[in-house]
């Protein structure tokens, strides 16, 4: 029955994988799934955790906490109190996820064409996130290689968390 369990999880997280991978940086693809519901609370947090460290480090909390949530969540799997590799796996491919969200932010950066929480386009209000960073960095004129280097980054997780979980899948079946 763990068997079973694990490989319709993996099969789902396989579905979604391909999705996001076959139409990247896509609000309506990544942004539109339930996924991304879950991961908005982390990353508003993001910016009220990280407001005492200063102006930079408040705008690239959203961000930062949004990938840092599955990071966290995969170490405390690891951890002798709540030892799950398996787990770990799928907190793997989750913050490779995150990083396939973020990535579509960072990809707006020059365009604020994105629909942001309140329903209005960054051009509409002042701006977005990774356009403030960026700008504030100088480097608003990388934001598509910025942008696709993290999805590279989030996609390669993915992967690795997928192939991770299926081989402790399999080898748990074994046992």
């Amino acid at each position: 029955m763990k068997l079973a369990g694990r490989a319709l999880l993996l099969l789902v997280l396989l579905r979604w994988t391909f999705i996001f991978l076959v139409w990247p940086m896509r609000q309506d693809v990544v942004g539109a799934s339930f996924l991304h519901l879950i991961s908005i609370p982390f990353h508003e947090a993001g910016h009220i955790i990280f407001s005492p460290l200063g102006d930079f480090m408040t705008t690239l909390g959203g961000s930062l906490m949004q990938v840092l949530i599955p990071l966290i969540c995969l170490g405390a799997f690891l951890t002798e109190a709540s030892y799950n590799r398996f787990g770990a796996a799928v907190m793997l491919w989750w913050a490779g996820e995150n990083m396939l969200d973020v990535a579509i932010y960072i990809n707006d950066a020059r365009a604020l064409e994105l629909i942001l929480l309140g329903g209005h386009t960054g051009a509409e209000v002042e701006g977005h996130d990774w356009e403030r960073i960026l700008t504030m960095t100088n480097s608003l004129h990388l934001d598509h290689r910025i942008a696709w280097t993290a999805h590279t980054i989030g996609a390669l997780m993915m992967a690795a968390g997928l192939v991770w979980g299926a081989v402790l899948a399999l080898k748990d079946k074994d046992q």
